[in-house]
């Protein structure tokens, strides 16, 4: 359950947040991410496409090769440069505050008050002494505005990349030097040969909608998935991991 409220910069003025990273948190094998986020995320995660639970395709950073496997998470910290915005965003949503006196409902960030990351005597602060906002709340803000943009946009994505034929299917086999053997099926990806088929037109659609950018990231993500391999590796042999 979780107690989700309007952030108040009276009410939660005290208000901390604790950012260290938590095996019992952050142990996910998979992180959603959205198209705004696709030139950071490709420079250090493999990019794979995907269906949900609902058969609407999204974009998944993958992190780790077995079910609640991080192979990011170092102790208490990320091993990496850049942390997927729905996972840095930390106990915060963005719901919808009522209007007051006749204005109307507005997006409002909210907290989670029963977020165990939530408290007053540890972490970053959400609001300077003095008034404003803390640096890490601006953080906060401005991940959660690049998810909510990143949902709006990623179903007129996939919508055209499935019109132009780019998304196909990818099967990936893993066989890790001790005989452990992954396939990870219902992979997708931007098909090579499809991309370089396309015609000037349909470029220059991709280009003008704002998605070629975000096909090629996804294309060039791919040989992230040799150094996950490797991590997979090292954890597996009892060796540090090495960053980068």
């Amino acid at each position: 359950m979780s107690n989700r409220v309007p952030l108040d910069n009276v009410e939660h003025q005290s208000l901390r947040v604790a950012t260290t990273a938590s095996a019992d948190r952050d142990t996910v094998n998979q992180a959603l991410v959205v198209p705004g986020e696709f030139e950071e995320v490709q420079r250090e995660y493999p990019i794979f496409i995907r269906k949900d639970q609902d058969g609407r395709y999204v974009a998944v950073a993958l992190l780790g090769l077995d079910k609640g496997e991080n192979l990011f998470l170092d102790g208490d910290r990320w091993d990496a440069r850049y942390i997927p915005a729905t996972i840095a965003r930390g106990p915060f949503f963005l719901g919808v505050r009522e209007g007051i006196d006749g204005a109307e409902p507005a997006l409002a960030v909210h907290i989670d008050m029963d977020d165990p990351r939530v408290g007053s005597e540890s972490g970053e602060p959400l609001f300077r002494e003095h008034g404003g906002s803390s640096a890490y709340l601006d953080m906060v803000t401005s991940r959660l505005g690049l998810i909510h943009e990143g949902l709006v946009a990623s179903p007129l994505m996939f919508a055209l990349f499935e019109e132009l034929g780019l998304i196909q299917p990818l099967d990936i086999d893993v066989q890790l030097g001790d005989g452990t053997h992954y396939r990870l099926g219902e992979m997708f990806t931007i098909g090579m040969e499809q991309f370089q088929a396309l015609a000037s037109d349909q470029l220059e659609r991709l280009h003008r909608e704002g998605f070629l950018a975000p096909a090629i990231f996804i294309r060039s993500s791919l040989p992230n998935m040799n150094r996950l391999v490797e991590r997979k590796r090292r954890k597996i042999e009892g060796a540090p991991v090495l960053a980068g």
